[in-house]
């Protein structure tokens, strides 16, 4: 049952009414925490720009062996269209 007089311990009463104690003490834990947030979101950023610029990279590599490969066809084409079009010229000629 509860008690009508209820006695508070000194320690705490003393502990509230002196100037700010434990605010004082929260401030190196908060600056700490704000601290490793906005590393966490830095360095998440970093490696999500890394991802992308590596994306980025392959599908230009990707790209220029393509044309290095069309270009390697169009060469062996152009060769036999310039043999046909000599020997249909020698054809026409005669």
């Amino acid at each position: 049952m509860a008690t009508k007089d209820p006695t508070v311990n000194k320690q705490i009463t003393d502990s509230i009414t002196q100037v700010n104690t434990k605010v004082l003490a929260d401030n190196p834990a908060m600056a700490m925490g704000n601290l490793y947030a906005s590393m966490g979101a830095a360095l998440s950023n970093a490696g999500n720009n890394a991802t992308n610029a590596q994306q980025q990279a392959a599908i230009t590599v990707q790209a220029a062996t393509i044309q290095g490969v069309n270009a390697l066809g169009a060469v062996g084409s152009a060769v036999l269209g310039r043999a046909a079009a000599a020997i249909t010229e020698k054809d026409d000629g005669q």
